[in-house]
């Protein structure tokens, strides 16, 4: 009798046991990631969090290791022009608070790496230089007067509502016309009886502006040292020429004058063309101790982002930066309150016309929140740091500027009506720029169906940020997997989703 009850008691243990680790083990199957999902899409949403998803047996999968990790996010943002700056000062108080909190308010895009011009530029209402008297090689009547009424103004006001900070990243697309050898703002080149004037340039422009309460973060020698066909405000540099301008007088004098700390970005222009300057910017380290990294912009396609050339940037230099400083929809007038447009294939670009035949099949028609959404991502997944779009604001036209270069901005503006229109490309950016904040690191993220694309980064603040992007016609159901913790989402056709993970 006694045996038998020893036997029922260890059996009931048994049981017990049992009980207990299939509890567990349950308890780990069934336990899921805490997500946000955040939503742009054609069919409507405006970064809109949503909570209802579609479900299916077979799920796409996407796998997070956030153990696997890459580069630094410096961040993301948009350019304060003059054309910009101008437009502001033209509505309404109501409504240039409106876009500027929109931009970089906790509750908007929060920008947190900007750009603007040293003096003028094809976005600027004329010409001009801060250096304007001719042969004033120590500078003595340098003056940023033309920047007090509608550039520093804008600047001022972004910083006074933005609670993080943002950075800035200046640069001169033209040394003052009696610097250069055509004596013109457009093409020529730096007279090399010139380089420690031009250097001097950029140390009253940083001090200048520091006087204005404008701390700049770091400069770009030259805006498109390739030259823009000579239309615009340009100086022409060849990888060596740039390199030893950097070398021998901007590094050195930036440093003698108490501005080491500011970043200097070499090159500057399209992605193609990256191979050439990092090899002579790297080639070893007196050509390299001044460059703090590479400057790109994305003009070259409208649907490459060029991942072999971001690749070989990132071998040559590891520990340098790699920032897309530029890109915008181009040579477009702006489609005004018609979203439908911004994902539609009906965008052009400058090579759709003006393009060699060799390189048409660059410049296809494309959807202007395709080209972004892809860009962006394809550029995180291939060590680019941080991403900054062109002007932040333009009018109906797609200007103002001098030279009626028209293109569009993610928000539009009649000034004569005061009206304001927020375009999905300004939700297509604060997908990014919102989420992802400086600081974080871009961690291992995979997709298997390749029509979709999506990227990943650990914030400094735990959670993770994951970017979605679905450009096809049909909706998929996707199952995050971070460590088997997992989540079952689904993202409708043209949309594009950022999912934030909280730990």
């Amino acid at each position: 009798m006694k045996k038998n009850q020893f036997l029922l008691n260890r059996l009931k243990i048994l049981v017990l046991i049992f009980s207990i680790t299939f509890s567990m083990n349950s308890c780990k199957v069934t336990k899921k990631l805490k997500t946000e999902v955040y939503e742009t899409s054609a069919q409507g949403n405006s970064l809109k969090k949503v909570k209802k998803f579609s479900k299916s047996k077979k799920p796409v999968l996407l796998t997070l290791n956030a153990e696997e990790k890459f580069q630094t996010i410096t961040g993301f943002g948009g350019s304060f022009t003059e054309a910009s700056a101008s437009l502001l000062n033209r509505l309404s108080a109501a409504n240039r608070k409106k876009i500027l909190e929109a931009y970089f308010g906790e509750n908007g895009a929060n920008y947190s790496l900007t750009r603007t011009h040293i003096a003028s530029c094809d976005f600027s209402l004329s010409n001009y230089t801060y250096a304007k008297v001719e042969n004033d090689k120590l500078l003595k009547n340098f003056t940023i007067e033309d920047d007090k009424s509608d550039l520093i103004p804008m600047i001022l006001e972004a910083k006074a509502i933005s609670k993080e900070g943002f950075n800035i990243i200046a640069s001169p697309w033209t040394a003052p016309p009696w610097m250069k050898d055509n004596k013109k703002y457009v093409g020529g080149k730096l007279l090399p009886e010139f380089n420690d004037s031009f250097a001097l340039y950029f140390s009253k422009y940083l001090e200048a502006y520091k006087k204005e309460g404008i701390n700049i973060w770091g400069v770009t020698v030259i805006n498109e040292p390739h030259g823009n066909g000579n239309n615009w405000e340009s100086t022409l540099f060849s990888p060596k020429e740039m390199t030893d301008f950097v070398q021998n007088h901007l590094g050195p004098k930036l440093e003698k004058d108490g501005w080491a700390e500011v970043k200097i970005l070499g090159y500057d222009q399209n992605r193609a063309g990256i191979k050439e300057w990092v090899d002579v910017m790297y080639e070893n380290e007196k050509s390299s101790q001044y460059y703090d990294g590479l400057a790109i912009h994305w003009y070259e396609s409208t649907f490459d982002y060029f991942p072999k050339e971001l690749q070989y940037a990132h071998q040559k230099a590891p520990n340098k930066y790699l920032i897309q400083t530029e890109a915008c929809v181009d040579s477009e007038i702006p489609h005004w309150n018609d979203d439908a447009w911004y994902w539609k294939k009906e965008a052009t670009d400058w090579g759709w016309d003006w393009a060699s035949e060799k390189d048409k099949h660059l410049h296809p028609k494309y959807a202007p929140v395709n080209r972004y959404a892809t860009d962006i991502i394809g550029c995180l997944n291939n060590w680019v740091d941080g991403w900054v779009d062109w002007n932040m604001v333009l009018d109906t036209q797609g200007g103002p500027n001098w030279f009626k270069n028209w293109c569009v901005a993610p928000v539009i503006v009649d000034p004569e009506k005061d009206e304001v229109y927020f375009t999905p490309l300004y939700y297509t950016m604060a997908h990014f720029s919102k989420f992802m904040r400086p600081g974080a690191v871009k961690i291992g993220c995979q997709i298997s169906n390749n029509e979709l694309m999506s990227t990943a980064v650990k914030n400094p603040d735990g959670t993770i940020a994951v970017v979605i992007f679905n450009p096809t016609e049909q909706e998929f159901a996707v199952e995050i997997n971070q460590k088997n913790i997992k989540k079952n989402i689904s993202i409708p056709a043209k949309a594009l989703q950022t999912i934030l993970i909280k730990s």
